[in-house]
């Protein structure tokens, strides 16, 4: 059966945090990288299925979700309800970590606590932002870009004008990918996240 892209569902829960998971590492697989293998799903894929499931799509290959987008078309707006609902659901799991954080992992579980790093002034004109990956044995076939294109048009139909997405200075391929769907750099004084914004018409 050929792969096709569908509404995410709650049964594809799983399988989202399975791809998320194995491309979490610079586009690679991050399983074993953390205390646990939730850790980067429930920061990049988790919040966005279950508090704005209306923009989740999944690549469904006949058998499972092997790649997904999710996002929201107002991060101002997901920020609050961030705050107000996700955090509080993995709060005990994910205690606050010290400030400054010492570890890698502290640094990670100090994102969830503070969704609002997500309001940058920079990207106040690209409201909308999202979260694509795949399985590398679905990577190359245009269902990246098929996924994107999809994601565009519902935040746009939602009233998003353009959107955001920051990709790892280190993940080359996919600084790549996002250039040639004309993805244009936004400055963001993080020399650790590299911002893209795309216009969703």
């Amino acid at each position: 059966m050929t792969a096709r892209i569908r509404p995410y569902r709650a049964a594809d829960r799983a399988a989202v945090y399975d791809v998320c998971v194995r491309t979490a590492a610079a586009g690679e697989d991050a399983r074993g990288r953390w205390s646990t293998d939730d850790l980067m799903p429930d920061l990049f894929a988790g919040p966005y299925v279950d508090l704005e499931p209306a923009l989740a799509f999944v690549l469904d290959d006949g058998d499972r979700a092997v790649g997904y987008v999710v996002g929201t078309a107002d991060t101002a707006a997901f920020v609050r309800r961030w705050r107000r609902e996700w955090l509080p659901r993995l709060a005990a799991r994910y205690p606050a970590p010290p400030d400054p954080p010492r570890t890698a992992e502290e640094a990670m579980v100090a994102l969830l606590h503070r969704p609002e790093r997500m309001l940058r002034p920079e990207l106040a004109a690209h409201p909308a932002h999202l979260h694509v990956d795949l399985l590398p044995a679905h990577q190359g076939a245009g269902h990246g870009r098929a996924l994107i294109d999809t994601f565009r048009s519902a935040a746009a139909r939602a009233g998003a004008a353009a959107l955001h997405l920051g990709v790892d200075p280190a993940n080359r391929r996919a600084r790549g990918f996002y250039d040639h769907l004309g993805f244009t750099e936004i400055a963001v004084p993080d020399p650790g996240v590299t911002y893209l914004g795309l216009p969703t018409t």
